[in-house]
């Protein structure tokens, strides 16, 4: 699996939460609205994929706006060794759009 759908990951964020939330976008962004998790924004993630302390075998969900950045996160998480990794599709717009 590489995606996972907003209506999905509502469904599936609870606490304690399953998988592991790492947001792409910049610090402003989300500063401004957030699903929690960690931001680190892709710029910073490319350049440093390799110092991340997640276990490679975890479930990581990346996030970002509508989900274009987040899927570049996602591809670079697999290429550093990162198994379970997968997409917000539609991102936080798709989240947003189901709390209306």
């Amino acid at each position: 699996m590489t995606d996972i759908s907003a209506a999905e990951f509502k469904v599936r964020n609870i606490e304690p939460l399953p998988f592991k939330i790492i947001d792409v976008r910049e610090v402003l962004e989300y500063q401004t609205f957030n699903l929690g998790g960690d931001n680190i924004p892709l710029g910073k993630l490319l350049t440093e994929a390799d110092d991340l302390e997640y276990e490679k075998d975890s479930e990581i969900i990346v996030i970002c706006q509508r989900g274009l950045r987040s899927e570049t996160a996602r591809r670079t998480l697999v290429s550093h060794g990162f198994n379970n990794v997968r997409n917000l599709t539609g991102g936080i717009l798709a989240i947003r759009r189901l709390d209306l």
